[in-house]
């Protein structure tokens, strides 16, 4: 493994934040555009909980892409990144329907999201060093 890629604990956490992100982008893809979501919209907490999720999502996907490219061989990354988006719509729709159209599902999203954003600080120290 080590002629593939040497740092196989990065490539490991790469890859969850990867597949995070992938599932962030298919959750908040459902929420836009925002005036077809009158349940999102009708109320001020839903507006709110879209636009942090998508910062927070946004944040990640930069964080996690910036780690990458600093902790492992580019053709790692293009895999991973590959990989993470060829198996993610699975496990989007392993989760049950109310969390991915709703609230629910972005509220969900918004904790796994700060949770992967607080791993991948602590890991890389991507955002401050």
């Amino acid at each position: 493994m080590a002629a593939i890629e040497p740092n196989v604990a990065a490539l490991c956490w790469f890859a969850l934040f990867a597949a995070v992100a992938g599932v962030g982008f298919y959750v908040l893809a459902g929420a836009f555009p925002l005036a077809t979501r009158d349940d999102l919209t009708g109320k001020a907490a839903g507006v709110a909980l879209v636009a942090l999720n998508a910062i927070a999502f946004l944040a990640l996907a930069y964080g996690a892409l910036a780690f990458g490219l600093a902790e492992l061989r580019w053709t790692s990354v293009v895999i991973v990144s590959g990989l993470a988006a060829l198996f993610t719509p699975g496990v989007f729709h392993l989760w049950p329907e109310r969390w991915r159209d709703g609230a629910a599902g972005l509220g969900i999203l918004l904790a796994i999201t700060v949770a992967a954003l607080g791993a991948l600080q602590a890991v890389g120290g991507v955002f401050v060093a």
